[in-house]
């Protein structure tokens, strides 16, 4: 038998062995590293919102230092004096000593972190501080006439500049400022938005000539407006000085500040809220109408803030086009018409007390006016897109229940034209 044969038969006599059992499948497993432990020497965690204890003592440390040496140089070892002199003196070495003792703690990028902070905090104290001071300062120099319930309906028709300040007022002023103002505004708003919105949404060579000379426009002086409507409206037209002509003048100022802020505030609307009302049939006006504008509406109040700041303060325009007068002028289309801010130009430059003092009081008045209209438009436009007032949801019910009526009625008709029940398949 060969050895092959043996083989053969040795595998036949063996006993069959079962079929190996596949392997049960197994799951995905992640393995999730085991973070190592920091070493106590490594780098500690900073937290940059928390007002820590050290800098507040490096703060005021740098600030205490800087006084002293501050005063030091200036009354024993240099010849220095003059408030504004020392001020600047001891910021300038407010920062340095800050600086130093920032950087005995903390590394490179924090201390000029830190610096940084120091200097935008304290320019924006440096503006309060500012503001605070004007208007405290115009409060006090006029809180004499604004006791008197005569300064404010009265005129200077039977008070002369030596009268005390029981007789007089500005009603006048007032009654001019508010004219002129209402007029510039109604004349502005509805130019500057149709502006701002052919900039923006209808780009194209003209528009962006008109945007070069918008922005110029920005700059340009009062003295310049009224000169041009000086020249135009008074000497070429042959008309008086009066309120309109201020208003124009005023309109011309104003402008430019609205259109520019306006299209600035219209070029930010995403433009898929645009695409969207573009995608469901509607056109590019009526996108226009109830999109854009409801949804820049907080913005363009801003800019008529803007506009309106920038008119309701200006004298040199008002002196070329409105005159000046004592008595009180309710039409502003005839005779000369006197503004808040031109009663204040003429009551300061007076060496009388009284007069200086009225137009102190005055300038106060026109702050507490500017403040009213600022809360009157935030109040109407600063809401934002979508949220409507009580007003509003209603006037939305309303209309939503009148269109539901309207459809309602246009079913009926067609059913009845076409003699179809409203059970009919296709109007299930």
């Amino acid at each position: 038998m060969t050895p092959r044969s043996a083989a053969y038969a040795e595998n036949l006599a063996a006993p069959p062995q079962a079929a190996p059992e596949p392997a049960a499948p197994t799951r995905p497993v992640t393995t999730v590293p085991v973070r190592p432990e920091s070493p106590a020497t490594g780098e500690r965690r900073r937290t940059i919102n928390t007002v820590r204890r050290t800098d507040v003592f490096a703060v005021l440390g740098a600030a205490v230092a800087a006084v002293g040496l501050t005063a030091l140089l200036f009354t024993q070892l240099a010849p220095f004096d003059g408030t504004l002199g020392f001020l600047v003196v001891a910021y300038l070495l407010f920062l340095a000593f800050y600086l130093v003792l920032v950087s005995l703690d903390e590394s490179g990028p924090v201390v000029r972190d830190r610096l940084a902070g120091v200097l935008v905090h304290s320019l924006a104290v440096t503006m309060l501080v500012a503001l605070v001071v004007v208007v405290a300062f115009t409060l006090y120099r006029g809180r004499e006439p604004l006791a008197y319930l005569n300064f404010y309906t009265d005129d200077m028709r039977s008070a002369g500049p030596l009268d005390p300040l029981s007789a007089g007022g500005i009603r006048h002023a007032i009654i001019g400022t508010l004219e002129q103002i209402a007029i510039a505004l109604a004349i502005t708003i509805p130019l500057g938005l149709l502006c701002a919105v052919f900039l923006s949404e209808l780009p194209g060579a003209f528009s962006r000539f008109v945007r070069i000379v918008v922005e110029a426009m920005t700059a340009l002086p009062s003295i310049v407006a009224g000169l041009f409507i000086y020249a135009t409206v008074i000497l070429a037209l042959g008309r008086q000085k009066s309120g309109f002509a201020a208003a124009l003048a005023l309109s011309v100022m104003m402008l430019p500040i609205i259109i520019r802020a306006a299209d600035v505030v219209l070029r930010l609307v995403p433009g898929t809220l645009r695409e969207a009302s573009l995608a469901l049939g509607a056109s590019q006006w009526r996108t226009i109408w109830h999109v854009v504008l409801p949804t820049a509406r907080s913005g363009a109040m801003t800019a008529i803030i803007l506009g309106t700041a920038r008119g309701i303060g200006e004298t040199s325009p008002v002196l070329l086009t409105a005159g000046f007068t004592q008595f009180t002028n309710a039409n502003p289309i005839q005779a000369n018409q006197v503004s808040l801010p031109l009663f204040v130009f003429d009551a300061i430059r007076r060496p009388d007390a009284t007069m200086i003092a009225r137009g102190f009081g005055a300038a106060a008045v026109l702050m507490a006016l500017v403040l009213l209209l600022f809360v009157l438009a935030r109040l109407l436009g600063g809401r934002a897109p979508g949220h409507l007032s009580r007003g509003q949801r209603r006037r939305r019910a309303l209309a939503s229940r009148r269109d539901a009526l309207r459809f309602a009625r246009r079913e009926r008709s067609r059913l009845a034209a076409t003699g179809s029940s409203p059970d009919h398949p296709i109007q299930r």
